[in-house]
């Protein structure tokens, strides 16, 4: 067994985890601070969000320099000095890394676009106008055309994101070898592997208007894999918001020599509107959920692994968009966390999902810091959407809302900074933050911290099989684990309501593993759940 297979992963976004120097900034100094939380929580990975140069077009996303810390977040002194500090207590590094594009500051855009005969031009994806206008309708995900015209040069270079992100051109061979070298210089420091963004994008045919899952792109992946972190005793995952199980063993199975996990997001596109956007909301539909995890728990084969996750930078705060973070916070924050980390595959938590951190809402445009929220205000308003209904979508599913500062104590800013916080902590820090939640035995950090300790002692939360239960039920989501003989039951009451349901018929009465209310045994064949319940237990016979 691998050892990432067992491990606890917890993502970082280190712009709103601690600020040590007071200038409202988080910072790597702030993360070597609360490494001893960390282990005491019992993680065995950090996750850590891009802290390389870059002029923070897009969150740091665009990198003008893979070898360089960006000022704001410390030195390369302090990376090293983070590596070894969580090393002596058990936990690994694992960098984001963007691949897939620059940003137009790094040294080697800056000389392609300079000079058509510069050694770097064939880095980037340069086409000649047509007709006067862009080569093809390729579009950028951050909205308009995908290419953008430089002058200098009489050439459109092409950019899927932000015109400050031209895409790297992986059919150049030296362009790659440039790449495994600084791949490898960061394995040589001793980090834990890493988390590669939009990774199915780098085998796109721009002429062909081919972006993800292009002709060349295993190949290529399997290239990085022989080059650079085959040699060394590291994790990988990947980035797609299209794989599926039928593609993700092309990414992830142990035949295919490339990465060990991919997420995969489809449990996240369920509470909206089906082919359209992200921002077209509607109500969650349970059994179609359950569906989603069924398949994704079943359909894998044994040789590739799963990724398992609720939210990241990227996704608005689990407990505020599938849980309730008002009547049933604390319920609800323990009950996604049970239901999720009894299945099969390597947990990330994200910061501050482990104390039941929810969005924070806000009641103007303003307010809001994310350019993809600023964006689509202003494309909604010109479309009629009314206001309130923007700031609805928004709020339900806007990218600041995992975003602001992580809530340390019920003080001034949640103890994030002395100073000025980069973006507004979320008044709740007073109810919701780690000091009450450590002092707190029933609070949502002890799940957490018992989740991680079970999947330490009982393999079968690593390796049993799946069977989902009452797959039609409205309201309930159970699931079975099985191993060498042994089964545990876990069963969620997906609704703030109180629900009776029977698992099976037996008069045994189980003690749970772990609950979010306080029983001593559960009666299968007459369950009566509270609002937002869940618990394990280990069951002799489970018949439906």
């Amino acid at each position: 067994m691998t050892w990432w297979k067992e491990a606890v992963v917890y993502q970082i976004y280190p712009r709103s985890f601690q600020d040590s120097n007071g200038d409202g900034i988080g910072d790597i100094p702030g993360i070597i601070q609360r490494l001893d939380y960390l282990q005491t929580l019992g993680v065995d990975v950090i996750w850590l969000s891009p802290v390389y140069a870059s002029p923070n077009d897009d969150n740091g996303y665009d990198i003008s320099d893979y070898e360089a810390i960006h000022p704001e977040f410390g030195t390369m002194e302090d990376m090293e000095q983070l590596i070894d500090e969580a090393k002596e207590r058990g936990i690994r590094i694992v960098m984001d890394l963007v691949v897939n594009h620059t940003s137009d500051e790094h040294a080697w855009f800056q000389s392609a676009k300079s000079n058509i005969d510069s050694p770097y031009r064939d880095y980037y994806i340069w086409r000649d106008p047509v007709n006067g206008k862009a080569p093809n309708e390729l579009r950028s995900a951050f909205s308009g055309s995908a290419w953008k015209y430089e002058p200098q040069t009489n050439q459109y270079y092409l950019h899927l994101f932000s015109k400050k992100q031209p895409d790297l051109n992986w059919e150049n061979e030296q362009m790659r070898k440039d790449i495994y070298q600084m791949m490898n210089r960061w394995l040589d420091k001793g980090i834990g592997g890493f988390r590669m963004d939009v990774i199915d994008l780098l085998g796109k045919d721009a002429d062909n208007q081919i972006t993800g899952n292009g002709p060349r792109l295993h190949e290529f992946l399997k290239e990085m894999r022989r080059e650079t972190f085959e040699h060394y005793d590291v994790m990988t995952v990947g980035e797609s918001w299209v794989v599926t199980p039928e593609t993700a063993p092309l990414f992830a199975d142990e035949s295919s020599k490339e990465l060990n996990m991919m997420f995969q997001f489809e449990h996240l596109m369920l509470d909206e509107q089906p082919n359209t956007s992200k921002w077209q909301l509607k109500s969650l539909d349970l059994p179609e959920f359950k569906q989603v995890f069924n398949k994704w728990q079943t359909q894998l084969p044994e040789t590739t692994w799963n990724s398992l996750f609720w939210n990241n930078h990227d996704t608005p705060r689990i407990v505020s968009r599938f849980g309730d973070d008002q009547t049933f916070s604390v319920e609800s924050a323990k009950m996604l966390a049970i239901l999720l980390h009894m299945m099969k595959g390597t947990p990330y938590i994200y910061q501050g999902e482990e104390i039941g951190m929810t969005n924070y809402p806000i009641q103007q445009i303003d307010q809001a810091q994310d350019i993809e929220s600023l964006n689509l205000y202003e494309e909604k308003l010109a479309e009629g959407w009314t206001e309130a209904e923007i700031m609805e979508t928004i709020n339900a599913k806007g990218r600041d809302n995992a975003r602001t500062p992580m809530q340390w104590t019920a003080g001034q800013n949640g103890g994030f900074t002395d100073g000025e916080p980069w973006m507004t902590v979320n008044p709740n820090t007073s109810e919701i933050n780690v000091q009450a939640a450590v002092n707190d035995e029933q609070s949502v950090f002890y799940t957490y911290q018992k989740l991680i300790h079970l999947r330490k002692e009982h393999p079968i939360i690593v390796k049993g099989t799946f069977k989902l239960l009452l797959k039609d039920h409205p309201h309930i989501f159970a699931y079975e684990r099985e191993f060498e003989g042994e089964t545990w039951l876990v069963t969620a009451n997906f609704s703030p309501e109180t629900i009776r349901c029977s698992l099976a018929e037996t008069s045994t009465p189980n003690i749970p593993m772990i609950a979010n209310y306080d029983r001593s045994e559960y009666d299968l064949n007459e369950l009566t759940l509270a609002p937002y319940e869940a618990f394990v237990v280990k069951v002799e016979s489970n018949e439906n």
